[in-house]
């Protein structure tokens, strides 16, 4: 069993080090990374997922950036990373922090979010690249990995273009 509660900041190192396990050490030369640059992450989105015994050890953690899509500067969100630590792969500790993570941008008034992944995964949670097929990500990104979902009925409607940086200025 674990926990799912918002990331604090002492949270920090703890979960640089699940992403590193989970991932290679070079993750961060991915284009997503650039996007991420100078931009914090959207606070009461990023969770993590820790063992409800006394220790409490780290299981998972999902983080959610702010980016803009196209010259409208569309805000959307970013998904990503989300890792369960490899000895907890399969107990359906990603798919939780997914759901809560989209749960909270929902009452959080998001209206879309990408991702750059695997379709059949994510597909479960409403994500297809058919809704992405007008976004352009920083290369080098596979266009068929480039993932939308709709938080808002409608909301990807009319949303083409790059994905950028996060701008507060043109909000």
């Amino acid at each position: 069993m674990v926990a799912v509660s918002i990331e604090k900041p002492d949270d920090h190192w703890e979960i640089e080090t699940l992403l590193d396990t989970a991932f290679a050490p070079g993750r961060t030369s991915l284009s997503s990374y650039r996007l991420r640059e100078g931009v914090a992450p959207v606070e009461g989105l990023c969770l993590t997922a820790r063992d409800e015994d006394e220790i409490g050890a780290l299981a998972g953690t999902i983080r959610f950036w702010p980016v803009m899509i196209g010259e409208k500067a569309t805000p959307s969100l970013l998904l990503g990373p989300v890792a369960a630590h490899p000895t907890r792969q399969g107990e359906g500790i990603g798919a939780l922090l997914i759901l809560e993570g989209l749960e909270h941008a929902a009452k959080a008034g998001w209206e879309r979010c990408i991702l750059i992944g695997d379709e059949p995964y994510y597909a479960r949670f409403g994500f297809k690249q058919s809704l992405a097929a007008d976004i352009i990500f920083p290369p080098p990104t596979n266009p068929n990995r480039i993932l939308a979902k709709e938080i808002t009925r409608g909301a990807m409607a009319g949303v083409s273009g790059d994905v950028k940086r996060w701008d507060e200025s043109l909000v």
